[in-house]
């Protein structure tokens, strides 16, 4: 499912069950079928009019990042297969 940003926030002051999450981006999301939910945003700022496409849902709450990107398992995935050059010398 894809979408554009209608419009975000940045919570800094979150309600007490999310406090160890803040700061978090919250959005406004124009699917491509016209309907707008709100939902989290992973990974990298989204500003408005960025393209974003559905990642999962946590709890009941739609999570996006923008397209095309990778999520954070990706990242970290990636990080853990990059070879350092300490491990190079053998």
């Amino acid at each position: 499912m894809k979408g554009t940003i209608y419009t975000e926030t940045i919570v800094y002051a979150a309600p007490a069950a999310f406090t160890a999450e803040a700061p978090y981006q919250l959005a406004i999301v124009t699917l491509d079928d016209g309907t707008r939910v709100t939902g989290r945003i992973e990974g990298e700022r989204v500003s408005i009019d960025t393209r974003v496409e559905l990642v999962e849902h946590r709890n009941g709450v739609p999570w996006f990042r923008r397209e095309g990107s990778s999520s954070r398992a990706e990242h970290q995935a990636a990080a853990e297969q990059r070879v350092t050059p300490q491990e190079t010398i053998a």
